[in-house]
């Protein structure tokens, strides 16, 4: 039986992973499980439910493959737990939940400025504030101790009854929070919400040893359960974790439902869009890390089932017959969000066959991604992490498309749950190093012209 092993809970928007880790940082066992919302009181809900009962017997699993020494738990942004009493108070509300535009107007009137958050308006839940506005109208009057734990300190709390909240979920397009500041926003100062939010402490930082009811599934008494982070931030830590990018002016983009680019290191100051969702994270340390993001994995989706394309990557050689033909596709597949937020996806001249338009998914994903970069002003080492790494396309072309950067790419699975064994032991070698990406033997200057003009017509 291995010691010192680490299980690191990451639950995605998409998928929620449960793995086991030894000291090395080898992966011992993984299991994976789609998520899907649920019925809450008049909202949309996250599953915590479901999340939990498929947990259990995992983690009895993951007893007996090694002695476990830490849990961590990571999760998306945009999403907070209710807790009174000892108990879940309501679930979850689900930030896909559309809720009502009389709600959102009321809502518009109480939040901080864009230039002190770094928080931009977004469409549904995207908010947390929004949420909890219209939480506290569905579920309220609140008892005195409710308290709002950010969703990867719920889960943290589930573990081992101790609450606490943590910047990185706090910093992420929450209206909640101040980064350059590091202090709540007026707003949640306003309404209460901040005298209700856990304590708050470190990602890495243990905040108790594992309640009982885990314990009796043969987890050791003594783990110690983390506080957690945000999953974009936890690859960012990963990405730190390797010696190209460090403290460097380096972005880190990655993909799965949403593309999120975060830049940090940054030392000039840069202006940003708050209309094309651009917004200010906030890393592990606390500091201030720029970000632009835009639904590249639901739009992949929505795309690939509307053309029946299949999951099958794209070839080379059908993306070079996409750019010589100058078939695009023009965004958004994913309104409201994205650096083209008020676009209606379309083709223009779409490709025969299914390699043709696979290949011109992916192209269209890296010159959107490219777009998110720019307003942010990324420059220096460029690495994309997630299950798009693995998309040869759509990374070729992303560094073809921005010659003046180097780009990598990494392990398309390990990069979030690496971040979260960073945070035990920062000095953790990568699994694997950086691969450089070789652009694709093609020019894509005037494919990439054509395609911006495209959207100014």
């Amino acid at each position: 039986m291995e010691d010192g092993c680490t299980v690191v809970l990451d639950i995605g928007k998409t998928n929620a992973k449960l793995t086991l880790w030894d000291r090395s940082g080898r992966c011992l066992a993984r299991h994976v499980r789609e998520n899907e919302a649920v019925e809450g009181p008049g909202y949309r809900a996250l599953d915590a439910a479901g999340i939990e009962a498929w947990m259990a017997p995992i983690l009895a699993g993951f007893a007996r493959l090694g002695r476990v020494r830490a849990i961590v738990p990571v999760g998306h942004g945009a999403a907070a737990a209710l807790i009174a009493d000892g108990r879940l108070f309501a679930p979850p509300m689900d930030y896909e939940d559309p809720g009502g535009e009389g709600e959102r107007e009321a809502y518009l009137r109480r939040r901080d400025a864009f230039e002190h958050t770094g928080s931009p308006a977004l469409p549904v839940g995207l908010n947390l504030g929004l949420q909890l506005h219209r939480l506290e109208a569905l579920t309220g009057p609140w008892p005195d101790d409710l308290a709002i734990l950010p969703w990867p300190q719920y889960w943290a709390w589930r573990f081992c009854g101790v609450m606490a909240s943590e910047v990185t979920s706090l910093g992420c397009h929450s209206d909640l929070w101040r980064p350059y500041e590091g202090r709540p926003s007026a707003l949640a100062d306003a309404a209460g919400w901040a005298g209700r939010l856990g304590p708050l402490r470190r990602a890495g930082e243990m905040l108790g040893l594992l309640a009982a009811e885990w314990t009796e599934l043969g987890l050791p008494a003594d783990c110690q359960v983390l506080c957690g982070l945000h999953d974009s931030n936890a690859a960012l830590l990963a990405a730190r974790g390797h010696a190209e990018i460090a403290a460097e002016d380096a972005t880190v983009l990655s993909t799965g439902t949403w593309f999120v680019a975060l830049r940090s290191g940054v030392h000039e100051p840069v202006v940003l869009d708050e209309a094309r969702d651009c917004l200010v994270n906030v890393d592990a340390s606390g500091r201030p890390a720029l970000s632009a993001r835009f639904m590249g994995g639901r739009e992949a989706e929505a795309i690939s089932r509307a053309w029946e394309l299949g999951g099958k990557p794209a070839s080379v050689e059908a993306a070079l017959a996409v750019v010589a033909a100058g078939s695009l596709i023009l965004p958004s597949f994913a309104p409201g969000v994205g650096p083209f937020p008020d676009q209606a996806g379309r083709w223009i001249d779409p490709p025969p066959d299914r390699r043709g338009r696979r290949a011109a998914l992916e192209l269209y994903l890296a010159l959107v991604a490219d777009a998110a970069l720019g307003l942010i002003g990324s420059r220096g080492r460029l690495l994309v992490e997630g299950r798009f790494a693995e998309a040869e396309v759509f990374v070729r072309a992303l560094a073809g498309l921005r010659p003046e950067q180097r780009v990598y790419v990494s392990n398309a699975h390990d990069d979030v749950p690496y971040g979260a064994l960073r945070l035990i032991d920062p000095d953790l070698p990568p699994a694997s190093p950086l691969t450089p990406v070789k652009p694709l033997p093609v020019a894509l200057g005037d494919y990439a012209r054509r395609w911006r003009a495209a959207l100014r017509g």
